[in-house]
């Protein structure tokens, strides 16, 4: 029997002398044993040399092997198959060596961590069929041209290499005359213009072309045409670059079994060569903008009837009723949510023997569902977000294979309920359900008790459901729940001790219901927990047992929790948000709450906690800042525009603060809504207010503001809520906040003027300076704060006359300037005499409308000046001719027939439609300043009578 040669032997123990190998994977290398028989090595039983050395590593159980790719490995002369993969043998790159291989048929070096360029020598192993260098991020190439020297090469794979200067990487590739499967994934190919090329000698044979995740055009589709033809099997496109109509270049690809365009901006209609597409296993294509009939879509994969299994349509724009797909009867998977499908699901749904995933949620279908007892191998039905309505089917209740089941934000009663089937008590599912969401159906006002069987529960959400009972014992054994929502129902009870419960990193939203009773301790595996809007009471102790470094979100707001917080908050330092607000705690707060340096939600407002402000220095990450309505004192520390830099809401309203506003302020350019009123500051208004970027600069905002979408859990969207007095009323914003813009100090004891620098704040929509001392006049350019809504200035000691520019603010709805010394008449405009009188009140010196005081010159004269050049005009003549009861009915009648003739413009054309409300609001302001000089004529001339 012929034995490996002694050199290549121990040239092979040298290669083992540089490894680390911590599973002992080389534990039959020894001198004693004959290499051939080493694990990895295989040898020729003609003349002993080794031909194979595969080391890839694959077996979880065991370590990688660590070092280098040592020159010794130069001896095996032979060697005709090299595997290295999943291994770790960075730093020095790819070894230039290597491509003195020359007998070298398969080289696999993926996932090992190289590092560097790859080496031109590669190009002289002529001989090599396959080429797997992928999954090492850190090679690069600029030059692909030494791929062209592979004549034999038959399997490239380059996937996440950075070729992003290899701008010869297309010419280059269509060198290889015989290559079938060609992988460039995610190499960040730059874009190329195909039609200067020619073809070269490229592969006839290609079955499989994976060019995702780079920068590629849609001119690619050329080259991509022309080389496919019937050999092509699996195209890969998705995530590049790829914009318009999808071209009609598949006509020739009749072998495609797999074709991947999602993710890239296609727009249009579906092209006709799609018919050709006879062979079509898989298709991808979500996340475009397509619009389309899935009807004709379906129409044009008709050719592939009996092939298609997949097809992957969701977030683009198909729309019209879903088609009748019996006659696929190969397809297990169907999913097209978010587009706008509509009618109802055809009963023929069925009849589909393999379906084993069903998506059409977020779309508009109505009517009642299908029976799908007849699908017996469905595994996933998710339908949420339509308008389906009626019962559901008994024959879900029959789908043993069924594991994830969304029918949530629908119209339907009932699920898969002991009513449905017969009133079985002791009904046992045939399913194992690992997902189920029901929120906003309606199911009764008890817990459905079959739930208890479903073991494998991780997934549960049945809020908005009605459930008025309290939560039965049986169900807190479910202990696979990772994520559980029972929100907004009637839920009653007090809360059990949860802490010995083994959970998985569980997350329980429990709120807005009437749970009362003491807070329990959940098991501290808790990432998330909020029980906001109940009944609970008392003090917070138990929370020790809950807090750990799990724990990313804790809302326990709106309840009537008491007594000092637990000083025990060290424990919890992965904490993000952190909401107490609207409760009775009380005393300063814990020192050990400082240790929470990432939070970036922090609501402690309306209670009555004490203290200074110094346990915020390590909050760097904070984003949104709400204290408010409570009795923290001292003064505004001068370190919070310094430490708290990425700070978007800053809410201290109506708490003991003295002290002057902080210049420091100034720094937070992310600052959107900044409220300190009702506190005891002093001094003057900043004059660097008109370095806050985020109230000064359109599209201010940055990636920091997460309103909407701060935590996303699954598929849940925490929406983070501040409340702010806005046009004199305190409002609960939400999903809106992120377009909230405000400054209010008001009601404090700030006195000097107002920064005429204030007005280059031209994205704020409320400004509130009320209630202080500010004296001076009112800046000449407030008409340049285009956005605002409210504005208030009342109470002060304001001097002056309304500057004319305040005329031109179009979207103010809240003005109040009264109890000020303003002087002169107030200007007549769009906004500034639909206003109650008591927005000027008691401002000795100001008159005209809506004021019932008149300016002086007014008395006895008729003819008046009114803005958009509607001027000279003479009410008495008015009155005395062109306004007749001919006028009136010509007028009505004239209006009901244009308003019809106009209506369907507005429709279509938003521009149209918003300049015509800005016309009709300064129409109504200036009827109502007629009317107003109009009622002063007739009360003159009814004085001059008397």
């Amino acid at each position: 029997m012929v034995k490996c040669m002694e050199r290549e032997k121990q040239a092979l123990l040298i290669f083992k002398q540089g490894l680390i190998d911590e599973s002992n994977v080389l534990f039959s290398w020894e001198t004693e044993q004959d290499c051939c028989k080493w694990r990895g090595v295989t040898c020729s039983n003609e003349t002993g040399h080794v031909i194979k050395l595969d080391l890839q590593f694959w077996v979880q159980t065991e370590q990688p092997l660590i070092g280098e790719i040592n020159p010794s490995l130069l001896q095996l002369q032979n060697l005709q198959y090299l595997d290295l993969s999943y291994n770790i043998f960075g730093e020095n790159g790819i070894p230039n060596f290597i491509g003195s291989f020359t007998q070298l048929r398969d080289l696999k070096l993926s996932g090992i961590g190289l590092e560097g360029a790859v080496p031109h020598q590669l190009g002289n192993l002529s001989n090599l069929n396959t080429l797997d260098l992928s999954w090492n991020i850190g090679i690069n190439t600029n030059d692909l041209s030494w791929i062209s020297g592979l004549s034999s090469l038959r399997y490239l794979d380059l996937s996440l290499l950075n070729l992003s200067n290899a701008v010869n990487w297309l010419e280059s590739v269509s060198r290889l005359p015989s290559v079938v499967e060609l992988h460039l994934e995610g190499c960040e190919l730059p874009d190329v213009n195909p039609k200067s090329l020619s073809h070269f000698n490229f592969s006839t044979s290609l079955e499989v072309l994976d060019l995702s995740s780079n920068k590629l055009s849609s001119s690619i589709f050329t080259w991509v045409g022309n080389v496919g033809g019937g050999s092509l099997m699996d195209l890969r496109l998705d995530r590049n670059h790829l914009r318009g109509q999808i071209p009609n270049v598949f006509a020739h690809m009749s072998s495609l079994e797999i074709l991947v365009l999602s993710e890239n901006e296609l727009e249009g209609p579906i092209p006709n060569s799609f018919q050709n597409l006879c062979k079509l296993k898989e298709l991808y294509l979500f996340s475009n903008t397509l619009v389309c009939q899935v009807k004709d879509l379906m129409d044009k994969l008709s050719c592939a009837k009996n092939t298609l299994e997949l097809l992957q349509l969701s977030n683009n724009s198909f729309a019209g009723p879903f088609p009748d797909i019996a006659k696929f009867t190969s397809l297990k998977t169907f999913e097209a949510n978010s587009n706008k499908l509509n009618g109802t699901l055809p009963k023929s749904l069925r009849t589909l023997p393999h379906l084993s995933s069903f998506d059409l949620s977020f779309n508009l279908l109505s009517g009642p569902l299908p029976d799908f007892s007849g699908v017996s191998s469905l595994q996933i039905l998710s339908l949420s977000h339509n308008k389906i309505n009626g019962i559901l089917p008994k024959g879900i209740g029959n789908l043993s294979n069924l594991r994830l089941l969304d029918l949530s934000s629908n119209s339907l009663k009932g699920i898969v309920s002991e009513y449905q089937l017969s009133n079985l008590l002791n009904w046992i599912p045939p399913f194992k359900l690992q997902y189920l969401k029901m929120s906003w159906c309606k199911l009764g006002t008890n817990f459905p008790r079959w739930l208890q069987t479903q073991k494998n529960l991780s997934i549960l959400d049945m809020s908005n459901v009605r459930i008025s009972e309290e939560i039965p014992g049986w169900f807190w054994n479910l202990t696979k729940l990772q994520y559980l929502n029972l929100s907004n129902n009637l839920i009653s009870g007090v809360l059990p001790n949860l802490s010995s419960k083994a959970y998985v990193l569980p997350q329980f939203d429990l709120s807005s219901n009437q749970l009362y009773g003491p807070l329990p301790a959940f098991p501290p595996s808790t990432n998330m927990l909020i029980l906001s809007r109940n009944n609970l009471s008392g003090p917070v102790s138990s929370l020790c047992s809950t807090l750990s470094g799990n724990l990313a979100y804790l809302d326990l707001s709106h309840n009537k929790l008491s007594g000092a917080l637990p000083n025990c908050w060290k424990q919890a330092q992965g904490l993000l948000m952190l909401n107490l607000a609207h409760n009775n705690f009380s005393g300063e707060i814990p020192n050990s709450i400082g240790a929470l340096k990432q939070v970036l939600y922090l609501h402690m407002n309306n209670n009555n906690f004490l203290g200074g402000l110094f346990f915020l220095k390590n909050f760097t990450e904070l984003v949104v800042l709400d204290l408010g309505n409570n009795r923290f004192s001292g003064e505004m520390p001068n370190w919070v525009g310094e430490a708290l830099t990425k700070l978007v809401i800053l809410r201290l309203r109506s708490n003991e603060l003295y002290g002057s506003i902080p210049l420091s302020l100034c720094h937070l350019s992310y600052l959107q809504v900044l409220d300190v009123s009702g506190n005891n500051l002093h001094g003057a208004i900043p004059y660097c207010f008109n370095n806050l970027t985020a109230l000064s600069h359109k599209h201010g905002s940055t990636d920091l503001f997460y309103f909407g979408t701060s935590y996303n859990l699954l598929d849940l969207n925490i929406i983070d809520f501040v409340q702010l007095i806005i046009k004199g009323i305190e409002i609960e914003y939400g999903t809106n906040l992120r377009f909230m813009r405000s400054i209010d100090i008001s009601s404090n004891g700030l006195s000097g003027d107002i920064p005429s620098n204030i007005t280059s704040l031209v994205e704020l929509v409320s400004l509130n300076l009320s209630r202080n001392n500010l004296i001076g006049k009112v800046p000449d350019e407030i008409g340049r704060l285009a956005m605002l809504e409210s504005l208030d200035l009342s109470r002060n000691n304001l001097v002056g006359e309304i500057p004319t520019s305040l005329s031109d603010l179009s979207f103010l709805a809240h003005l109040n300037v009264s109890f000020n010394n303003l002087s002169g008449r107030i200007p007549l405009g769009t906004q500034l005499q639909s206003f109650d009188a008591s927005a000027y009140i008691a401002n000795k010196g100001l008159c005209g409308p809506p004021l019932t005081k008149d300016c002086q010159g007014d008395e006895g004269s008729t003819n008046h000046t009114f803005p958009r050049d509607n001027q000279n005009i003479d009410a008495e003549g008015d009155e005395s001719g062109f306004i007749s009861l001919g006028f009136y009915a010509s007028l009505g009648t004239g209006f009901i027939t244009g308003l019809w003739g106009v209506f369907v413009c507005f429709l279509i054309n938003v521009s149209w439609r918003n300049a015509y409300f800005r016309f009709l609001n300064e129409v109504s302001d200036w009827i109502h300043v007629r009317a107003a000089l109009f009622r002063k004529r007739i009360r003159e001339r009814w004085q001059a009578k008397e």
